[in-house]
């Protein structure tokens, strides 16, 4: 298969053409660097074609249930937000510190409820500030709503 086939699939997406092009490249990795299956690791996952630490996370948190806490635009914004971490960590320094406070098995679950809360309420562009039962502790919403 290559890349224009799949393209039709996946045009709603941003950048379809180059995700197109990942897809068969980590398909055609996936057949011939490990034997038609998918890799259970994160080193070995984010060798494949446009796989990188979110995504590899991802599949071992939802495909592999192997703890994993994935931090994408939501999740690194909420947590900056709140001031869980210093507001200008990095992505690693981000999954590496909500690891170590949250427990393990609460991870995936963690990782939802972050997307959603920075998908519905701590939008990017106009956060429901006003409205967030969490205000109280957030000094990025208090700044906001004063």
């Amino acid at each position: 298969m290559e890349p224009a086939e799949v393209e039709p699939y996946i045009k709603r997406l941003g950048l379809y053409r180059n995700k197109a092009k990942f897809l068969v490249n980590a398909s055609r990795q996936i057949v011939t660097d490990f034997n038609n299956e998918v890799p259970h690791t994160l080193k070995e996952l984010m060798t494949l074609s446009g796989v990188g630490r979110k995504v590899a996370d991802v599949v071992l948190a939802e495909c592999f249930n192997i703890p994993a806490f994935p931090v994408d635009t939501h999740v690194s914004r909420v947590a900056r937000r709140l001031r869980m971490v210093d507001p200008n960590a990095t992505v690693l320094a981000i999954e590496k510190k909500l690891m170590a406070v949250i427990p393990p098995d609460h991870w995936l679950d963690a990782h939802h409820s972050m997307i959603f809360w920075g998908r519905y309420m701590c939008t990017s562009r106009n956060p429901k500030c006003a409205n967030c039962p969490l205000l109280s502790i957030c000094v990025t919403g208090q700044n906001n709503v004063i």
